[in-house]
């Protein structure tokens, strides 16, 4: 059985040629899917061999509709593959991980995608990369969802129907939400699987990172009503009601409103300490990220609100990019 593996990018410059780089001879078919890119990243594509496919700039790109031309670009190539692997082009493979993933999907009919550990290679470069790399690092085993580095069985992806064009932030989570509907298992295998560069130096990258993640909360919620349910309710209880209530609270009632409220946020951040300690951070480490974590309900919310309007006015939803 043959692997077909299937990169996506958009000016990821030397990101990109380390992700084709570490494909090269893993997989039998490499494809490579450029959303307007202006780096010369699909000049250095081509060098490496690659299929090469650039996506039409009239229509909004995201990263399911990437991934999706580059299955059908598989299709139109005729080539046989039984399993594919979607990489982003900020991602390098690790040595040995086709082998083990496509010998984990041999051995199980009924495993529909497996993934492994993605790890952040610079970090301790910034805060921001380290919120990446704990961010990643989830449990092996049997898993709902996984994030967009993952080995599919080419059924199972033709059963769900592939990705949802439409989808610009958690697309990974909404596919395999309807991969599992289809009757598909899924899991993790406890194997380093892709290196990832997310190039995050700057508070307001991060802020835009966020925002896209409440835009995904809110629009695969609006999919699939039961999913992202705890992480919507989190951000408009910490982003939006207690700012409101501390608002009129200082305005009609006490300033012990806001010192009520300030008790609740200092509380919760007390709480996301000891739970990021109990998966294994150091103190230091679990204070800091825990900083950002309590901060993220408000461009979370800033996101949520942005599906929220594009949908009512049925504007396109365009991709909220973070580099």
């Amino acid at each position: 059985m043959s692997v077909a593996a299937i990169a996506i990018g958009r000016n990821e410059g030397e990101r990109l040629v380390r992700c084709l780089a570490s494909m090269k001879g893993a997989a039998e078919a490499l494809i490579y899917v450029d959303s307007g890119s202006s780096d010369g990243s699909v000049d250095a594509a081509r060098a490496t061999g690659a299929v090469i496919v650039e996506l039409d700039m009239s229509k909004p790109f995201t990263a399911a509709r990437a991934r999706n031309a580059g299955f059908a670009a598989l299709v139109g190539q005729g080539i046989v593959a039984e399993f594919v692997q979607f990489v982003d082009g900020d991602c390098a493979l690790v040595e040995g991980w086709i082998a083990e993933a496509k010998a984990a999907l041999e051995a199980d009919p009924q495993l529909g995608i497996v993934t492994g550990w993605r790890s952040e290679i610079f970090r301790d470069a910034s805060i921001y990369n380290a919120l990446c790399d704990f961010e990643w690092r989830r449990p092996a085993g049997p898993i709902t969802t996984c994030g967009g580095d993952m080995m599919v069985r080419r059924a199972a992806f033709e059963s769900a129907g592939g990705f949802d064009d439409t989808v610009i932030a958690a697309e990974d989570d909404e596919f395999c939400v309807r991969v599992r509907s289809a009757g598909w298992k899924m899991e993790r295998l406890p194997l380093e699987m892709t290196r990832h560069d997310a190039a995050m130096t700057t508070f307001g990258q991060w802020w835009q990172r966020a925002v896209r993640s409440g835009h995904g909360f809110a629009q695969v919620g609006w999919l699939h009503r039961e999913y992202f349910t705890r992480e919507r309710r989190r951000v408009w209880f910490y982003g939006g009601v207690l700012p409101l209530v501390a608002l009129l609270g200082v305005l009609f009632v006490s300033v012990l409103v806001l010192l009520l409220v300030l008790a609740v946020y200092g509380l919760s951040y007390w709480r996301t300490v000891r739970g990021l300690v109990g998966e294994g951070l150091p103190a230091e480490e679990a204070q800091r990220h825990a900083v950002f974590l309590s901060l993220s309900k408000f461009p979370n919310l800033k996101g949520m609100l942005t599906f929220y309007w594009r949908q009512m006015r049925g504007s396109a939803m365009r991709i909220i990019e973070y580099k």
